[in-house]
């Protein structure tokens, strides 16, 4: 099995058969399709009548979008499903097969095997969190463009790698956080930045959905043999199969998943990062969480609250999964954006002045351009002119944003142990919205657990200053230690990401 990192590649992509008549008979016909260099390794602008041929990894839940986004463009074709449960092939065969009328796509269950196929040229991923990395490195390097899930990471090192890899194999890039191809979000970020309704303060996201107990499954002696295990850990460490990894429920797990804020509200922390003009990373960290009010298998944050400082800026994020079901009266699903300024607050593409409950409809600013057709459309675009700029979430934004989770995770994982009925004695910001999340939270779990705070513990994180240009945390003490370790992690051989990609 060939591993891709070691994968020498020609000064142009792979050119085919299928290509080479194309080519030729748009000559024919006086069609002129332009040979353009755009960089060290020339890539070709594909034409508008020129087929490209697409493969999913990835096909179940999220990756039955991807299928749909594809299928419905002009000259774009689905022709290989991937996927480690081969128990997903013949439902999306059919689909792809009833809808279109092509032939039923090839299928296979390991990337590095469908990336040996000359004719793909582009590669999907909707897998695991732990795999978008690494399997975006190898399809770039392989000279396939990737349209990868959100987060583009894993760990924020793996990020900066996934940029380096676009670039050095002159491959299109897109991250899945769909709202960088809104013109309505667009238009209201321009808005926020304008000044126009005052000064941004705040920029806060939600992300509570409803994340209950997962219960216990016991380990295996071995995986169901429609799945190829080693393929689905991929960098991960061997460890057995249990039923709460696959299909979904390894988000809940460190090996694999970055909790729901790396889930769910990585669209949303994108989205505020968005409306703080500039910004990358931050400069400072605090975050404090926990699994809270039940016990189950999982590992990562159902209650999570991150603030990040950039400048006179702060961005808050609060992540409660205890919400709807039986508190869902007080505590409904909440899933948005606000900006507090100096004069108000905007939430909704309305501006509500200190004071009024009347809103107005936010204008003004010049948003950023947005290349139209969704992001699926807009990423073929991308590709058939060779134009990263045409991308609505390039991979700088998704590694920016999905970093943003990460830090806000580490900056829990390295914390003390504290009482929930107490709040924290430090806090990152004098802004009264930093403790206000906190007391939203400690209410969401007063109203689980029945009012039993003094028992119920959380791990508060110490303030974190962190170099955005080295993109590491900085100071002495154990705490900033354990937090640099989990910047990355061990790959698997031969799951590796060298460090020169």
């Amino acid at each position: 099995m060939a591993v891709f990192y070691n994968l020498p590649m020609n000064s142009k992509p792979r050119s085919t058969r299928r290509r080479f008549l194309k080519r030729s008979a748009a000559a024919a016909t006086g069609v002129h399709l332009v040979n353009v260099s755009t960089s060290k390794l020339g890539a070709q602008i594909i034409g508008a009548n020129e087929r490209i041929n697409v493969g999913v990894c990835g096909i179940k839940g999220r990756g039955g979008s991807h299928i749909s986004g594809f299928m419905g463009q002009d000259n774009v074709v689905v022709t290989t499903l991937i996927d480690i449960d081969e128990k997903q092939f013949a439902p999306r065969q059919r689909q792809i097969r009833d809808k279109t009328g092509n032939e039923a796509p090839n299928t296979v269950n390991d990337i590095r095997q469908a990336l040996e196929d000359k004719d793909l040229d582009v590669v999907s991923i909707a897998t695991c969190n732990h795999t978008h990395s690494i399997n975006t490195i190898f399809a770039c390097q392989a000279g396939k463009d990737v349209y990868v899930e959100k987060p583009m990471s894993h760990n924020v090192w793996e990020g900066r790698k996934v940029i380096e890899a676009a670039k050095k194999y002159n491959r299109i890039v897109q991250h899945g956080t769909q709202q960088r191809s809104s013109d309505g979000r667009a238009k209201e970020i321009a808005a926020v930045k304008s000044g126009k309704y005052g000064k941004l303060l705040v920029s806060k996201g939600y992300c509570c959905k409803p994340r209950w107990s997962i219960g216990f499954k016991e380990p295996q002696e071995k995986p169901p043999a429609h799945i190829n295990w080693d393929a689905w850990l991929g960098p991960a460490p061997m460890q057995p199969y249990h039923g709460n990894l696959v299909h979904y429920n390894w988000h809940w797990f460190w090996d694999f998943g970055n909790g729901d804020t790396g889930n769910q509200g990585v669209h949303e922390m994108d989205v505020a990062r968005w409306a703080i003009d500039g910004a990358t990373m931050p400069t400072k960290v605090w975050g404090l969480g926990g699994r809270l009010g039940y016990e189950d298998q999982g590992e990562t944050p159902n209650m999570h609250l991150s603030v990040f400082e950039y400048d006179d800026v702060l961005m808050v994020f609060e992540t409660r999964g205890l919400v709807d079901n039986k508190v869902k009266d007080k505590f409904p699903r909440k899933v948005l954006n606000e900006y507090y300024t100096t004069e108000g607050v905007i939430r909704g593409n309305k501006f509500y002045k200190t004071g009024s409950d009347k809103g107005e409809s936010v204008s003004g600013g010049t948003p950023d351009k947005i290349t139209p057709g969704g992001p699926f459309q807009s990423f073929i675009t991308s590709i058939r002119a060779r134009d990263p700029q045409l991308c609505n979430a390039g991979p700088e934004h998704g590694h920016y944003s999905s970093a943003l989770c990460h830090l806000g995770n580490i900056a829990a994982r390295v914390g003390k142990q504290a009482s929930m009925a107490e709040k924290p004695k430090y806090q990152l910001g004098d802004d009264p919205r930093v403790m206000e999340a906190f007391e939203t939270i400690q209410a969401n779990v007063e109203a689980v657990v029945g009012g039993d705070l003094a028992s119920t513990n959380y791990s508060l994180g110490p303030i974190l200053d962190f170099d955005p240009v080295n993109e590491k945390f900085t100071g002495d003490g154990g705490q900033v230690a354990k937090a640099n370790e989990l910047l990355t992690r061990n790959y698997r051989d031969p799951w590796v990401i060298p460090e020169q990609v």
